[in-house]
């Protein structure tokens, strides 16, 4: 929705008779609906900020910062570093409780130029590199998060993404243990668990309470590709950064475009997983944190903005009327 004004993305939002907004505020994309600098040091512009989002029958439930603060690429970390310590303040003096980030990806050593994620190192020299990202730089960087976390009284929500160090729960539970956390927990967003082999309702009976925020994005397998190339996959293709609709990523790098014959595909709510499921899918959120906001996150490329907006809403509103009658 960044092509509109907030005022029409509330008016939208409560249209599709939604009830909580989830906000970005830097990080991988801009902030068009938040004024981070303004917000932070003027009181009354953060009343009539809230004032306008309550005015439309919604809720602001989370800031949105997912970013690679880890990123070798100093100018890269430099900026979400300060990004997510900004959102970090301005949800504390909010009162919105949630921040939604990435645990972020470092590189394989000092000096390297890119982040290299490591997974199943069933080689010695994988083990070492992850050694060096957690022990040299996540942990450290993460300790002063979960400071300054609970310094503003809000929470961390990580959402577990392949290409970062946390992609699981497994990783998840690794980042809170080092770090002593009290503040960093889970944003349940299924679509990156779906395509890993991973059960999003087992990932969320796993982490209980540290289910702090969710997402509702879904994800379609295409069984016939799977079964040829697998979910890993490395066909996607780099855009042209000047093309139009190129989504920047921080410096030079920008979001790949998926193969086009991928193995899976991210897709609106209900487009690869039935109501049915999503219901159980809520009632497991609820059962670990009764109060949990659940937004929705648009990425299906075969729907347009509205459209796929309107059919995951349309869906979701379903599977909780469902689940509770």
């Amino acid at each position: 929705m960044h092509d509109r004004s907030l005022p029409d993305c509330l008016h939208l939002l409560a249209e599709l008779g939604l009830t909580s907004i989830e906000i970005n505020s830097g990080g991988f994309l801009t902030a068009p609906h938040c004024h981070v600098d303004a917000l932070l040091v003027s009181e009354r512009a953060r009343k009539e900020y809230l004032a306008e989002i309550a005015g439309a029958g919604l809720e602001l439930t989370a800031l949105n910062v997912n970013c690679n603060a880890l990123h070798p690429d100093a100018g890269v970390a430099m900026q979400h570093t300060r990004d997510l310590h900004a959102t970090i303040e301005l949800a504390g003096k909010l009162g919105v409780r949630n921040i939604v980030t990435m645990s972020g990806q470092p590189g394989a050593h000092p000096g390297c130029l890119a982040p290299a994620w490591m997974v199943t190192p069933w080689h010695s020299a994988a083990t070492e590199v992850l050694t060096y990202q957690w022990d040299e730089v996540a942990t450290p960087f993460w300790r002063d998060i979960e400071a300054r976390a609970r310094r503003n009284d809000v929470r961390v929500c990580i959402e577990m993404h392949p290409h970062n160090l946390v992609y699981n729960p497994a990783t998840l539970q690794r980042l809170i243990e080092r770090t002593d956390s009290t503040q960093i927990g889970a944003e349940m967003d299924p679509s990156h668990l779906f395509w890993q082999g991973i059960e999003p309702i087992a990932a969320i009976a796993e982490l209980g309470e540290r289910v702090f925020n969710a997402a509702a994005k879904d994800v379609r397998i295409n069984e016939e590709r799977r079964q040829v190339n697998g979910v890993l996959d490395d066909r996607f293709t780099a855009p042209d950064p000047d093309e139009p609709g190129t989504i920047g990523l921080g410096g030079r790098y920008v979001l790949n475009r998926f193969p086009e014959e991928a193995s899976w595909n991210f897709v609106a709510v209900g487009r690869g997983h039935d109501e049915a499921y999503w219901a159980r899918f809520l009632d497991a959120l609820h059962s670990v944190n009764p109060d949990i906001a659940v937004n929705i996150e648009h990425e299906d490329s075969e729907l347009g903005r509205v459209e796929g907006l309107r059919v995951s809403a349309e869906h979701l509103t379903a599977a909780s009327t469902a689940r509770t009658t």
